[in-house]
C-alpha cells in the first residue's frame, strides 16, 4: 500500500468519525466514546432488573381470572426497552434509556386489573390511548411549553428530589433499608435493616460495593462507576457460590432481593412474542363506561406526562445539558420518543415504558450523547435472547451507584433559593414527596399547587405562567380521582 492511498484512507476515517462526532455532538458535550459506551454499560446494570421485576408485578390474573405469563411479559419487556432506547439514541441523542415504569405497572396491577370484566388487553388499551393522546399533546407543542412554565427553582428542587428518590431506591433494593411491618403498630415507616440490625450476606455485598465506589469516586477512577458495579457483581457471584443464599422472604428476611447472583444452567432462550399487539384499545370504554375508562387514562397520563418531566430535568441537569435558564435542549424529540414508547408498551402488553430514572447512573459514568443509548438499547435486545444471564447481577450489586448518584444529584439543593419562601416551601415538598411516596408525579404535583397557592396568596399572580394554572388543576383532579369516582360512583 503507497503512502498516498494510506492517506486517503485515514482521512476517509476522520470524515466518518467526523460526521457520527457531529450527529451525536460527543465533542460539543465534552464526552468520548470510551465514556459513552462505558455508561451505556452501567445504565444497563442499573435497570436490566426491570427485565425480572416487571412480570412479577403483572403475574397477577385480570377482572376474567386471566394472566400474561411471565416469560412472555420478561421477553416483550427487554424487546420494546431495548428498541425504544435504541430510538431515543438515534433520533433524541440523548443518554436516556427507556423501559417499562414500575408505577405504572403497579398501578395496574393493584388497582385496574382487580376491576372486575376488564381484561389484560382492555387495560393496555388505555395505556396505548395514554400513549397516543401524549404523542398528540408533544406534537401541538403543549408538553414542551409546561417544561419552559415551570420556575427555575422548582426545576432545581426536581433534579434534588430526583437524587433523594434514586438514593432511596438504592438503599431499599439493597436491604439496607425496610418498611417496618405494619403490625409492629409504629409510626415509623422504614428502619435499618431488620429490627435495627443490618443481616445476612446480600447486605454486606451492598456495604462493600458502597464502600468501593466511595473512594472510586473520591479518587476520581475514570470508569469508577462501572467498575464499581463490575467488581461487587462478581463478589456477590463468588460469596453465592459459597453460601447459596436464597432470595429475600418472610421466612428468610436476610436473603437477596429478588435476583440472586447464580450461574444459570441454561443461557440461550428465544422470546416469545405472542403478547406483541394482544390489545384491545376500546374494550374498557365498552365494559366499564366511558367516564371511568376516561378517569383511568387520565391518572395513567398524568403520572407517565411529569414521571418523565422530571426524570428527563434531573438527568439533563446532572449531564449540564440544560441552558441558562435551566430548560431543557432539543426536548421536542425526547418527548416524542417518550410519549411513542408508552403506547408501544402497552401494545406489547408490559405497560407504559418510560425514561428510567436509572440513566443516572450511565450519565455518572460520564455519557452526555446517544452513543450510550444504543450501548444500553443492544443490550437490552440481546437479554431478550440470554434472559437467564440477566439473573447474575443482583440489585445489592446495583444500588450502591444509585446512592451515590443521588448524592451528586442532590447536591443542587444548594442553588435553591431558601429566602423565596414561594418557591422554598414548594421545592421542599416537591423533594419530599419523590422518595416518601415513591412518586414523581406526586412530589411534583404537590409543588406546583404549593407554588401556584403561595404566589397568589403574597399577590404575585403575575408572576405564574398560565399553563401552571392549568397543570395545578390537572394534578388536582389526579390527587381527587378517589373521591370523585366515589361522587359519581365510578
Amino acid at each position: 500500500m503507497t503512502i498516498r492511498e494510506r492517506s486517503q484512507i485515514q482521512d476517509g476515517q476522520a470524515r466518518r468519525v467526523s460526521r457520527l462526532d457531529r450527529y451525536f455532538r460527543i465533542t460539543e458535550r465534552g464526552s468520548t466514546m470510551g465514556r459513552e459506551f462505558r455508561g451505556g454499560f452501567a445504565t444497563f446494570f442499573a435497570m436490566v432488573y426491570i427485565v425480572v421485576l416487571n412480570p412479577l408485578i403483572l403475574s397477577g390474573p385480570d377482572g376474567s381470572g386471566q394472566t400474561l405469563g411471565i416469560p412472555q411479559v420478561a421477553a416483550a419487556t427487554a424487546i420494546v426497552a431495548g428498541v425504544m432506547t435504541i430510538l431515543m439514541g438515534l433520533v433524541a441523542r440523548y443518554p436516556f434509556a427507556l423501559s417499562a415504569g414500575l408505577g405504572v405497572s403497579g398501578f395496574v396491577s393493584a388497582t385496574i386489573a382487580t376491576t372486575e370484566d376488564l381484561t389484560w388487553p382492555d387495560i393496555m388499551g388505555l395505556i396505548v390511548v395514554s400513549g397516543l393522546v401524549m404523542f398528540i399533546l408533544v406534537l401541538c407543542g403543549f408538553r414542551e411549553a409546561v417544561f419552559k412554565a415551570v420556575p427555575s427553582g422548582l426545576k432545581l428542587a426536581i433534579v434534588v428530589g430526583i437524587g433523594l428518590f434514586i438514593t432511596i431506591i438504592g438503599f431499599v433494593n439493597a436491604g439496607f433499608v425496610r418498611r417496618i411491618p405494619d403490625s409492629a403498630q409504629t409510626t415509623v415507616p422504614v428502619n435499618l435493616g431488620v429490627g435495627g440490625l443490618l443481616l445476612g450476606w446480600p447486605t454486606l455485598v451492598f456495604v462493600l460495593g458502597l464502600m468501593l465506589l466511595i473512594i472510586l469516586m473520591v479518587r476520581k477512577v475514570r470508569g469508577g462507576i462501572l467498575i464499581g458495579i463490575l467488581a461487587t457483581t462478581v463478589f456477590a457471584v463468588i460469596l453465592q457460590l459459597f453460601t447459596n443464599t436464597p432470595a429475600s422472604d418472610a421466612e428468610n428476611p436476610g436473603g437477596w432481593s429478588l435476583v440472586v447472583p447464580d450461574l444459570p444452567q441454561q443461557i440461550i432462550s428465544f422470546p416469545d412474542l405472542s403478547l406483541f399487539g394482544n390489545v384491545d384499545i376500546f374494550g374498557a370504554f365498552a365494559h366499564i363506561g366511558i367516564i371511568s375508562a376516561s378517569l383511568l387514562t387520565f391518572t395513567i397520563l398524568l403520572s407517565v406526562f411529569f414521571d418523565a418531566m422530571g426524570t428527563m430535568t434531573g438527568l439533563a441537569s446532572e449531564a449540564n445539558l440544560l441552558d441558562k435558564d435551566n430548560n431543557f435542549v432539543d426536548a421536542n424529540p425526547v418527548l416524542l420518543i417518550d410519549a411513542a414508547a408508552s403506547a408501544v408498551g402497552g401494545f406489547a402488553s408490559v405497560s407504559a415504558n418510560e425514561i428510567f430514572v436509572e440513566s443516572a447512573a450511565g450519565v455518572g459514568e460520564g455519557a452526555r450523547t446517544g452513543i450510550a443509548s444504543l450501548v444500553t438499547g443492544t443490550l437490552f435486545l440481546i437479554t431478550a435472547f440470554f434472559a437467564p444471564l440477566s439473573n447474575i447481577v443482583p440489585f445489592e450489586a446495583v444500588a450502591p451507584a444509585l446512592v451515590m448518584v443521588g448524592f451528586l444529584m442532590t447536591s443542587q439543593v444548594r442553588n435553591i433559593d431558601w429566602a423565596d419562601w414561594g418557591i422554598a416551601i414548594p421545592a421542599f415538598l416537591t423533594f419530599a414527596l419523590m422518595p416518601l411516596t415513591y412518586s414523581i408525579a406526586n412530589g411534583l404535583g404537590a409543588g406546583f399547587i404549593a407554588y401556584v397557592l403561595i404566589r397568589t396568596v403574597q399577590g404575585r399572580v403575575r408572576e405564574v405562567h398560565p399553563l401552571m394554572w392549568v397543570v395545578s388543576v390537572a394534578f388536582m383532579v389526579f390527587f381527587l380521582v378517589g373521591p370523585i369516582e366515589q361522587l359519581i360512583g365510578a
